[in-house]
């Protein structure tokens, strides 16, 4: 059973520490923690799943063991290879601003920790609800700007800049970061995704909460400027009107 409790956050950033060295074991339990709380919002066996964004396949793999069917789409063939060189079952190359899927044909369309990585978030975001059936589940979540990891490994740097953070992070360790703000990272914030999310035509907001948060954390969606940074990571779950 899915608790959104202190115990499961200290849990959780614990294994964050562990993202670089040994990304099976933090990406393995933080896609069964996922699949557990999307679990809470609609029925995840049987279904057919998009995931969008899901690189070396840890979300559709948790998703599969619970009994769904997924597709996964991602534009990058080097990070769907990453984990054994071989591309995750149902695996599609595609662009997550114009998903290659028809409307209303998935069940559950699901990304995790993509949007702040293209130009247009919310195209992606929109992309996402229009391939959802109508009944349907999204579930999007994404780690805001601001929150202490923003800048993903030029953090917290990027609270000086995005392109200070990322020139920094060259001359420190002589290499690009792998995520470079205005190329593969962008300032995507929870006032925005909230805003989207409340002016969607096609879809109603179910819940929207800090994804690593205990439960009782979520009132702080509702207080400008502090939830930008305490938010850590924001979850969207919509259903298809």
């Amino acid at each position: 059973m899915f608790r959104a409790n202190l115990a499961r956050s200290v849990r959780l950033f614990s294994a964050f520490r562990k993202e670089q060295t040994d990304p099976d074991f933090f990406y393995g339990l933080l896609a069964r923690d996922t699949v557990s709380q999307l679990s809470t919002y609609t029925e995840v066996k049987g279904s057919l799943v998009l995931d969008v964004g899901g690189g070396a396949g840890y979300f559709a793999e948790a998703l599969q063991d619970a009994g769904a069917r997924v597709v996964c789409v991602d534009c990058d063939a080097g990070e769907m290879t990453a984990r054994d060189g071989t591309m995750p079952e149902g695996a599609v190359l595609g662009s997550a601003l114009c998903l290659p899927l028809r409307t209303g044909s998935i069940d559950i369309c699901f990304s995790s920790n993509v949007l702040e990585h293209v130009p247009d978030p919310f195209t992606m975001a929109s992309e996402m609800v229009r391939v959802t059936r109508p009944g349907g589940t999204v579930y999007l979540s994404f780690t805001n700007w601001l929150s202490p990891w923003g800048g993903h490994e030029t953090s917290p740097w990027h609270y000086l800049g995005g392109h200070r953070a990322a020139r920094r992070y060259e001359r420190r360790h002589g290499k690009r970061p792998k995520n470079v703000f205005g190329e593969s990272l962008y300032a995507v914030s929870v006032a925005d995704a909230l805003r989207w999310a409340r002016t969607c035509g096609d879809a109603t907001v179910v819940d929207a909460l800090p994804r690593y948060l205990p439960r009782w954390a979520k009132p702080v969606l509702a207080i400008p400027g502090l939830r930008e940074i305490v938010t850590w990571n924001l979850v969207l779950v919509l259903r298809k009107n």
